[in-house]
């Protein structure tokens, strides 16, 4: 057969691999018609083992190169007004559950909860689920559904309907592959993600996964898993990720101060997001996401523990190494992170100290502190407490502007736990500051202790500022002598 032969041969193979949706990508197709162009003009075969070699080392990247994955949607739960709980009756309400105990226990339960709340950044509007409502609380099994219901459905139907309102049809249930939710201390028989099966008649190979006990940084491994899920899926595959903390069945009810954090911080809070291996309609594209665990170190793993006290009573309690143990482990999660998405200039620049540090005096040469901002244009950091926001802050060099969603988010809606970097998010977007383009940071801890970043790019800002912040964007952000003191 003659060398023309062998070139229309080779042409249609290309042709059939490039219509067929083969897995290859366009550029191996050109080297396909490469080669056979330089078969018909007599190159030699070092030019075709080359362009082989070229178009095998393209496959292969191609091929095991992670697939982009992105956010389509998300939505945060606001809590109706009925919920809402200002200081002095969250202080009155602590001093009638708790008015069992002895004099001076009782005393010292109402003023640890009194400095606590305090300190902790919240204004007037935080809510807690109606079963916190009742003396004594009511933690039945059915108040957490109820909670549970009231939270995730509402959530999970934001979510369809904003995604809906940007494309003529929106996506339904049986539309979703993966299904996540992630509640830390409330895990029921069936599982809160076969609720969310149940209600909205999703098919039956659908994956359901329900991560509980992950503690308050559970959102973002909940990312990071539904990421790993959807690559190995049909591309196009749908993830339905849930965020919450159920709080009915949680409240602790003795009288040790070091177990009662939970009660002072944790607010009625959720979140969905609608996670695709598929670019129609996403809003952010996925970047890396770097995960660290430290429980194989007994002090990092009793840092935060869910036990009994003494008289029976199960709560969390936070040890009081609690905020040194935090501090080295979101700086061993950073120093994991920051080669990752640091920008060439400034990599260069930390090689440089490191080596001037080892070269001269430690005392001599501080360590540089790479400017992240430089690599991200907003920040989301777990909104825990105002004290760990500000430290935070500190450590990686933020200003205040870059810390404001955290601090505004406590201000508004209290500590949301594994959804709070959603509400951070919404809140950026709601005061019109996101660009296409933009990047983002996400930083969340928890129990473990385990610390998750994960990094994202803006696709398509927000049009309007709907959403959980609606109705009260226009007053944020306060001033910092409200927020500091906890009352407006």
């Amino acid at each position: 057969m003659g060398s023309s032969a062998h070139l229309s041969r080779l042409i249609e193979a290309a042709g059939r691999l490039a219509i067929g949706g083969s897995l290859l990508p366009g550029a191996v197709v050109v080297t396909f018609i490469a080669t056979a162009v330089l078969l018909e003009a007599g190159a030699g075969s070092i030019m075709l083992l080359l362009l082989l070699f070229l178009a095998a080392a393209a496959t292969l990247y191609f091929v095991r190169r992670p697939r982009p994955v992105y956010l389509v949607e998300y939505a945060c739960f606001r809590a109706a007004p009925a919920y809402r709980v200002p200081s002095a009756t969250f202080l009155e309400h602590t001093r009638l559950m708790h008015g069992a105990l002895d004099e001076d226990g009782a005393a010292a339960v109402v003023s640890f909860t009194e400095g606590t709340l305090q300190r902790s950044g919240f204004g007037e509007e935080t809510c807690v689920p109606p079963s916190l409502s009742y003396i004594p609380p009511d933690k039945s099994l059915r108040a957490a559904r109820e909670e549970a219901e009231l939270v995730i459905f509402s959530a999970v139907d934001a979510l369809f309907a904003k995604a809906a309102s940007r494309r003529e049809a929106g996506p339904q249930g049986d539309d979703v592959d993966v299904v996540i939710v992630c509640c830390s201390v409330c895990a029921p028989d069936p599982a809160l993600s076969d609720m969310i099966v149940n209600r909205y008649g999703m098919r039956s190979d659908v994956r359901s996964v329900n991560l509980s006990g992950m503690g308050c940084g559970a959102g973002l491994i909940a990312v990071d898993l539904a990421a790993s899920l959807l690559r190995a899926m049909p591309r196009g595959a749908r993830a339905l990720v849930v965020l919450t903390e159920i709080l009915s069945s949680s409240y602790y009810v003795g009288a040790d101060l070091s177990m009662m954090a939970a009660n002072c911080l944790f607010r009625m809070s959720g979140a969905a997001m609608l996670m695709s291996t598929s670019a129609t309609g996403a809003r952010f594209r996925l970047g890396c996401a770097v995960r660290t665990c430290s429980a194989a170190q007994d002090r990092a793993y009793r840092s935060v523990f869910q036990e009994e006290d003494d008289k029976g009573n199960l709560g969390a309690r936070v040890e009081r190494g609690f905020v040194a143990v935090a501090g080295d482990k979101i700086k061993a999660n950073i120093v994991a992170f920051a080669p990752r998405v640091l920008p060439a200039s400034e990599l260069l620049l930390l090689a440089l100290s490191a080596v001037a540090r080892r070269v001269r005096s430690r005392r001599v040469v501080g360590t540089y502190q790479p400017n992240f901002r430089r690599a991200f244009e907003h920040f989301c950091v777990h909104a825990a407490a105002l004290g760990v926001v500000d430290t935070v802050q500190r450590g990686i060099g933020l200003s205040d502007d870059d810390v404001e969603a955290s601090r505004m988010t406590l201000h508004r809606f209290g500590y949301t736990s594994s959804s709070s970097v959603m509400y951070e998010l919404a809140y950026i977007e709601a005061k019109g500051r996101m660009r296409k383009g933009d990047r983002v940071w996400m930083i969340s801890f928890g129990a473990g202790f385990e610390c998750t970043s994960v990094a994202w790019e803006c696709v398509e800002p927000a049009t309007d500022a709907d959403g959980s912040w609606a109705d009260c964007i226009n007053r944020y952000p306060v001033h910092a002598s409200y927020y500091i003191s906890g009352s407006q």
